[in-house]
């Protein structure tokens, strides 16, 4: 009995590894489907850096971008806990990690990546439509009233001011500009910075985006951790908790409300479609 107790006491738990999966566009959480927003993943971020016998946090992406500012604030939290905890940050990426997927796989140590995966477009972009010509046919007239002359930029039921367009591609310049120096302080001398396409917003498979610095080695999240803390190692997954009612609905719905308004139809289905086309873009 004395042996079995001094084996008990002695034994050594098994290292254990917080896993976080970030899986969709990143935004402004919605009706038709999961986002990744600041307000989704801080809870559950929080959850994994205070996991009793940690040894690392490993992060499940799966992204093809979305908001600048979401990217940064999700990064930022990220870096935060990692140096509180003083813990390592591993990245996984599965289909795309680009353009913001990227700007949140750049806040791990490591990043591995299949054969297939596709990362980089390490750039900005912004979409929209023009209805100015629509309502003309229709006999609209347009009403439209501001106090401030740049009040009404890029409305989209207006002709394109110049003076607009070039406004928003200041804009675009300066949000480039911090991406780029983040992934500089977090990638360092792995950059291939020699190459001209680094910063375009191309984007590439596995391999080659290893090549350019991008990412670190090919492989999987559960060999990778086995290789890394043994076979013992325990790959605890951590998800946002859901109340009753969100668990008998589809599970996007609630991914990041806590009773936030949807918002109108409209504006939820031309969200849905924008982020059909966020996928689109890397033919997925």
């Amino acid at each position: 009995m004395r042996r079995l107790l001094a084996r008990l006491t002695f034994r050594r738990p098994p290292p254990v590894v917080s896993v976080v999966r970030l899986s969709g566009v990143i935004g402004r959480p919605g009706m038709f489907g999961g986002r990744i927003s600041m307000e989704a993943v801080a809870p559950v971020l929080q959850r994994a850096f205070r996991q009793p016998g940690l040894k690392a946090v490993a992060l499940e992406i799966n992204s093809p971008g979305g908001s600048a500012a979401q990217s940064a604030l999700i990064h930022n939290r990220i870096r935060a806990l990692a140096a509180e905890r003083d813990v390592p940050v591993m990245a996984f990426v599965e289909d795309v990690a680009a353009s913001g997927g990227y700007w949140l796989a750049a806040a791990a140590d490591e990043i591995f990546v299949d054969d297939n995966s596709i990362l980089g477009s390490i750039g900005v972009i912004y979409s929209g439509f023009g209805f100015h010509e629509a309502i003309e046919k229709l006999g609209v007239e347009r009403r439209l009233y501001t106090a401030g002359e740049k009040k009404s930029l890029l409305d989209p039921f207006l002709a394109v001011n110049p003076d607009d367009l070039e406004r928003l591609r200041r804009v675009q310049g300066d949000i480039h500009d911090n991406f780029k120096e983040l992934i500089r302080a977090r990638r360092g001398a792995r950059l291939a910075e020699s190459d001209p396409d680094l910063f375009s917003g191309e984007f590439w498979l596995g391999r080659k985006a290893i090549g350019l610095g991008l990412a670190d080695g090919t492989g999987d999240i559960r060999t990778v951790l086995r290789e890394r803390y043994g076979r013992k190692v325990v790959m605890r997954k951590i998800g946002r908790p859901r109340g009753w009612l969100a668990r008998r609905l589809r599970p996007g719905l609630f991914f990041g409300g806590d009773g936030e308004e949807a918002g109108s139809l409209a504006g939820e289905l031309i969200g849905a479609i924008e982020a059909r086309l966020w996928w689109s873009r890397y033919g997925l």
